[in-house]
């Protein structure tokens, strides 16, 4: 298979999606790999590294595109590269449909195969392709909201540590998956006072066992957020649905509860995010304030750490990269059942139940575009009907 590595592009992304290691992966399966100049110069990586390991290199992204059967990437495609995208042209990347209506009719009208890194799923409904980017945005949201407590910064002033003989910051988990715990641990760290809250009480439990003394698990639900926020200095959004928008677990009403110079950091930003206020930010770019709230929705955290980020994600996506190429999307989407539930759209068709119902679009069965002719199912009676 002939596989196309483009220059990331999105605003402030230095990562790249494969590494000259993974380039000499797929060179001993036989693979053609097309990597775009400089793509990896940002994460450490040089064309040279990249020659060396086997891969060719274009000089623009159009010519990587053009001849690419298998596309990799970290992030979403943007509108300029829409039309760069071939019928039937394989992307393997994070897509996050359910949060841009824009991008999921572009890849639609395209007739993209779309195999999202963020609902490829385990039996025990882990998500092996997010985790590692989760734990990098969990360990991040301490770093950047500890610096945005900085009162220059329009923060409250507040060392998340304290010092002896002053309390330290007060941090809100809402989230016990895997950028909550990893939030919780970088907090409970460095000393600060942790409250981290999910609808699991078997989570809860686990994380009540784990934790350093100074994290409190809660039950989350309305009443018991609406009480801790009144008190917190740092609110870290940690809540995903896999393929699906996020809940508004703060909404815009809620700011006032919170006390002038509050910092939240909403990681589930690029789902559409876990509290109402929030909208996608760039590190270029990366706050704004509402109601004296500080808001950090930076879309893509690790982009800032790139060179850990590209190893950490090349580990963990390079094995499913190897299926799709060694045996076709197709097969390997048959063969592989963690594969077949990152399909997201595929010959036109949305075949992930949580973009269809994001954007009240028809959702096909996957099977239909692996196995059999596509029936769409256009309303929720329907859709409940045929589970």
């Amino acid at each position: 298979m002939i596989i196309g590595i483009p220059k990331e592009i999105k605003n402030n992304e230095n990562r790249v999606a494969m590494t000259p290691a993974g380039v000499a992966e797929f060179k001993k399966y036989g693979h053609t790999v097309y990597v775009q100049t400089t793509a990896g110069e940002n994460s450490g990586f040089s064309d040279q590294s990249y020659i060396a390991a086997g891969a060719d290199i274009l000089p623009t992204i159009e010519e990587v595109y053009h001849i690419a059967e298998m596309i990799i990437k970290v992030k979403e495609p943007i509108a300029s590269e829409y039309n760069l995208i071939k019928k039937n042209q394989l992307l393997f990347t994070y897509f996050h449909f359910a949060s841009s209506e824009p991008l999921t009719h572009a890849m639609i009208e395209r007739g993209a195969i779309c195999l999202a890194y963020e609902t490829v799923e385990k039996a025990d409904r882990s998500l092996p392709l997010l985790i590692p980017m989760s734990e990098v945005a969990g360990r991040m949201s301490i770093q950047e909201g500890a610096k945005y407590l900085e009162k220059p910064l329009k923060g409250k002033g507040i060392l998340l540590g304290g010092v002896p003989g002053v309390p330290p910051a007060k941090v809100l988990v809402l989230g016990g998956g895997i950028v909550g715990t990893q939030a919780a641990k970088m907090a409970a760290g460095m000393g600060a006072h942790v409250t981290i809250m999910d609808l699991s009480l078997q989570r809860l439990r686990y994380l009540s066992d784990i934790m350093p003394a100074n994290v409190t698990t809660v039950m989350s639900n309305h009443y018991n957020i609406s009480k801790a926020i009144t008190e917190a200095d740092l609110i870290i959004g940690a809540v995903l649905i896999p393929g699906a928008k996020a809940p508004h677990l703060i909404t815009r009403d809620m700011l006032k509860l919170m006390s002038p110079g509050t910092v939240v950091v909403d990681v589930a930003v690029d789902q559409g995010g876990c509290i109402e206020t929030c909208k996608p930010t760039t590190h270029e770019d990366p706050t704004f304030i509402i109601d004296d709230i500080v808001h950090y929705c930076v879309a893509n955290m690790p982009g800032a750490v790139p060179y850990t980020s590209t190893l950490a994600l090349t580990n963990a996506t390079l094995p499913y990269a190897l299926q799709l190429a060694n045996k076709g999307w197709e097969n390997a989407c048959k063969e592989n059942e963690e594969l077949k539930n990152g399909l997201n759209i595929a010959k036109g068709k949305i075949v992930y139940k949580g973009v269809a119902e994001a954007w009240d679009l028809p959702f096909y069965e996957v099977e239909a575009v692996l196995f059999t002719s596509p029936i769409a199912i256009n309303s929720e009676n329907e859709r409940q009907e045929s589970y």
